[in-house]
C-alpha cells in the first residue's frame, strides 16, 4: 500500500490512526485566522462533558439546506499537534491535550504558556501513541486524560482541575489496559448524555486482529467501554450495573458494545442521544455507525468478521449492526476522523447533520443520515485543514476541529 503524504502533520495523523493508501492534494477552503485572532465566542468548547438539555430535534436538513451551507474555519489557538479538546464548567476555558503528553489551557482565547498537565516523561508517541484522549467531568471539577505509556499500554488517569491549575496530589489511576503493538490504541473518551465516562479502545492489532480481540467479550480490546470513575476499592472505577454485560461468565462488566476495530472518536447527539463512531477500516472500507441508546448496549459493529459491510474474516456475527455510511479509498480518502451532529445555531441549514472528515484528503464533510430508507444526503463544505485528526463541540453546539499541524479552529460563517 502506497502512501503519498500532502505534509509532515498529515503523515503524523496518518500515523496515528493507521492510514492506509493515498493522500490526495485538494482545493478547498484553508483555515482563516479571525480579525481578532484567538479570540472564541462566550459559548466556546468542547462537549466531552454532558451535553445540554435540547429541545426536539428538527427533522435533517435536505439537499438543497446543505448545498447552500457557508462555512469557514477561525483560528482559536495555536499549539504543538493537537489531538483532543475539553470544557471547563465556565464554558470559556479550554482543555487541550497535545500528542507528547502536555494538556494547555485556552482561557477566554487566549493560550496559557504553562502547561496545566505535563505528561510527557510517561507518554510514548511511537507509532500511533501519545496523548489520545481529554475529557472534563460535567461538575468541572476532575480532568481524565487518556495516553499511552512506555509499555504500550492504553491509560487512563483522573486529576482534580479548577480552571487555572491542576493538583498532582490528587491524581489518581483508573485504567490500564495492555496493548500488544503500537496501532489502534483508540483512546477517545467522552462523557455522554448519562454524566457516565465512556472510553474507547482500538484491536490494538498491526492489523487484521489475529488474536480475535474485537469479537472477545473476555477482552477490552476493540471496545466501547461505560464505567463510573468513582474510585470503589482497589480500583480506580466503578461498573454501572446498568452495563450489558454485568453478570455474564466470561464477559468483562466494563463493555458497552464491541466489533470495533479502531474507534477514532465518538460522540452522542446532544438531541437524540444517538450513538455516533467513526470507525478507522482495515484496506478498503471506513465506515461511520450510528445507533439509537437502547440498542447500542450490548451492540457488535462486526470487526473483524466485518469491515464495512464487507466480508472479512470468517461468518458474520447474526446481528452485527451495519455501518449507517461507509466509503472506500479511491478517492485518496483513507481514515475516518469521526465528528458530531450540528446542534448549534449559527451554521444554518447544518443542523442535524453529523460532520466528519478523513486524514488523508484532510476535508471536511456532513451527512444528514435521513430515516425510513431515503438516501443518505451528503456535503462537502469545501473546508480543508491539513492534519486534521479531531472534532470537537461546545455546550452550544457549535463545532471545533483539530488539526496537527498546530491548530485548534472553530466552525463558523462564511460570510
Amino acid at each position: 500500500m502506497a502512501a503519498r503524504r500532502t505534509s509532515r502533520a498529515a503523515a503524523l495523523v496518518a500515523t496515528l490512526v493507521l492510514a492506509a493508501g493515498a493522500c490526495a492534494n485538494g482545493a478547498g477552503q484553508q483555515p482563516r485566522t479571525p480579525s481578532a485572532p484567538g479570540t472564541a465566542p462566550a459559548s466556546a468548547g468542547a462537549a466531552t462533558s454532558a451535553p445540554a438539555t435540547s429541545p426536539a430535534p428538527a427533522g435533517p436538513p435536505t439537499q438543497a439546506e446543505l448545498d447552500r451551507v457557508a462555512v469557514r474555519l477561525d483560528l482559536v489557538a495555536r499549539l504543538r499537534e493537537p489531538v483532543a479538546l475539553a470544557v471547563a464548567g465556565d464554558d470559556a476555558t479550554l482543555y487541550a491535550g497535545e500528542r507528547a503528553g502536555r494538556v494547555r489551557v485556552i482561557r477566554d482565547g487566549r493560550l496559557d504558556p504553562r502547561p496545566l498537565l505535563d505528561l510527557s516523561d510517561e507518554v510514548s508517541v511511537e507509532g500511533e501513541g501519545g496523548l489520545l484522549g481529554v475529557a472534563v467531568a460535567p461538575d468541572g471539577r476532575q480532568l481524565y486524560v487518556s495516553f499511552t505509556d512506555r509499555r504500550r499500554a492504553v491509560r487512563l488517569i483522573g486529576i482534580a482541575v479548577d480552571g487555572r491549575g491542576a493538583d498532582p496530589a490528587s491524581r489518581r489511576e483508573i485504567l490500564t489496559v495492555a496493548q500488544p503493538s503500537i496501532r489502534h490504541h483508540g483512546g477517545s473518551i467522552v462523557f455522554g448524555p448519562d454524566g457516565l465516562l465512556w472510553l474507547g479502545l482500538g484491536d490494538g492489532s498491526l492489523g487484521g486482529d489475529p488474536a480475535d480481540a474485537a469479537q472477545s467479550l473476555a477482552s477490552l480490546r476493540g471496545k466501547l467501554l461505560r464505567l463510573d470513575p468513582s474510585p470503589t476499592g482497589k480500583k480506580g472505577y466503578r461498573v454501572p450495573a446498568t452495563n450489558p454485560f454485568v453478570g455474564r461468565r466470561g464477559a468483562r462488566p466494563e463493555i458497552f458494545a464491541y466489533g470495533l476495530r479502531n474507534p477514532w472518536r465518538f460522540s452522542f447527539d446532544r438531541a437524540t442521544g444517538e450513538l455516533w463512531i467513526g470507525d478507522v477500516g482495515q484496506n478498503i472500507v471506513e465506515e461511520i455507525d450510528r445507533v439509537a441508546p437502547r440498542p447500542a448496549a450490548g451492540a457488535n459493529f462486526g470487526w473483524s468478521r466485518l469491515e464495512g459491510r464487507r466480508r472479512f474474516n470468517g461468518r458474520p456475527p447474526p446481528r452485527a449492526v451495519p455501518p449507517l455510511h461507509q466509503y472506500n479509498h479511491d478517492d485518496g480518502r483513507c481514515a475516518v476522523v469521526g465528528g458530531y451532529v450540528y446542534r448549534g445555531t449559527q451554521l444554518r441549514g447544518l443542523q442535524g447533520a453529523y460532520v466528519y472528515g478523513d486524514v488523508c484528503d484532510s476535508r471536511i464533510r456532513a451527512l444528514a443520515a435521513t430515516r425510513g430508507g431515503q438516501p443518505l444526503r451528503h456535503r462537502d463544505l469545501g473546508l480543508r485543514l491539513p492534519g486534521l485528526v479531531s472534532f470537537a463541540e461546545s455546550h452550544a453546539g457549535e463545532l471545533y476541529a483539530l488539526s496537527l499541524a498546530g491548530g485548534v479552529h472553530r466552525l463558523a460563517t462564511a460570510t
